[in-house]
């Protein structure tokens, strides 16, 4: 069998799979009526997952090394991760927005390694000396991980924004804490609501029952029960994706300080990988911070994550461009 063929087959196959799966997506909640069609979608990530993984297997078997150690390979490598989490996330949301907008993402991530990478980029190399160890595995696979749960959860957070139009909302059946301190917090939104009566406002049930009260002047759009339930489906959501996210991320940099220290004699040398690595992991430790102890739902952290959605990028390809560094591996300079 020619892997070399195969991939090539195989990379573009998983850019058509995707690209299906967006329109089937996008067409779904253009037609609410057509239930078919994001359940089409979801049959298209499952291939467009699997497809992607067959690839890194042939990578793997042609070149003889763990297929993350240059950007066509980390680009096909975040994109599986994407899909997967995106399966995750739709299971727990049952929500076609959420292939809405995470279907584009990885749809333009294959786009891009598979029609704009050349040629030269897109072959297999012998390894670099620094990379020939088993913490490439280690280090390089966490990492985009949870690159591609952070993603996926910015990206439920953007589309939070948008759902509510910008709108600040109190999600009582949000996640916004537990136990005694998740009490206090509906305690003081109920209290606050009655301070508030004489005011316009409006309420609605979430999906768990529990109450939704909008705080919006008078002169705000009102938004309908239905827009307010799904808003409280991608709040909780995307927590629940930063949430797993964050620890792979901080399990990847440890990782990488401990082989940086096994290939370099340091653990730490200020790279802008690893200063853009750390500022990653500051904004999202920002935001789990914030939920949990200071409770905040809804928009405030959704501006958060948003923020956070560009700081990866930044620290997953931009560096790249900025400057060259110790990981600066197969970009264009």
């Amino acid at each position: 069998m020619d892997l070399i063929a195969l991939q090539g087959w195989l990379d573009n196959a998983s850019f058509a799979v995707l690209f299906v799966a967006m329109l089937l997506y996008w067409c779904g909640v253009a037609f609410p009526r057509a239930t078919l069609l994001p359940a089409l979608g979801t049959g298209a990530i499952a291939v467009g997952n699997l497809t992607i993984a067959a690839l890194l297997v042939a990578r793997w078997i042609e070149g003889g090394y763990f297929p993350m150690s240059n950007l066509y390979e980390s680009l096909f490598a975040l994109a599986w991760g994407i899909t997967a989490m995106h399966l995750v996330a739709e299971r727990m949301s049952r929500s076609p927005l959420v292939g809405a907008v995470t279907a584009p993402i990885a749809m333009a991530i294959s786009a891009f390694a598979t029609l704009s990478l050349p040629g030269t980029m897109q072959g297999s190399e012998p390894l670099v000396p620094a990379l020939k160890s088993n913490w490439l595995m280690m280090h390089v696979s966490v990492m985009l991980l949870s690159y591609a749960a952070l993603l996926v959860g910015a990206l439920l957070a953007i589309a939070f924004l948008l759902v509510t139009r910008g709108q600040a909302v109190e999600l009582k059946g949000s996640s916004v804490g537990t136990g005694g301190f998740r009490n206090v917090k509906l305690h003081r939104a109920e209290a606050e609501a009655a301070a508030t009566a004489d005011r316009p406002q409006a309420m609605s049930i979430s999906a768990g029952g529990a109450a939704v009260l909008e705080k919006s002047p008078a002169t705000a759009v009102k938004l309908s029960p239905q827009r307010l339930t799904l808003a409280d489906t991608l709040d909780n959501i995307s927590y629940r994706m930063i949430g797993l996210g964050f620890p792979l991320l901080t399990i990847g940099i440890i990782a990488g300080a401990v082989w940086a220290n096994e290939a370099w004699g340091s653990y730490w040398s200020w790279d802008p990988k690893e200063t853009w690595a750390l500022i990653t992991w500051l904004v999202f430790a920002a935001y789990l911070h914030a939920r949990i102890t200071k409770g905040w739902q809804g928009r405030r952290p959704a501006i958060l994550a948003a923020t956070g959605f560009v700081v990866v990028w930044v620290c997953y390809l931009g560096v790249n461009i900025l400057g060259k560094g110790l990981h600066s591996y197969g970009w264009f300079f």
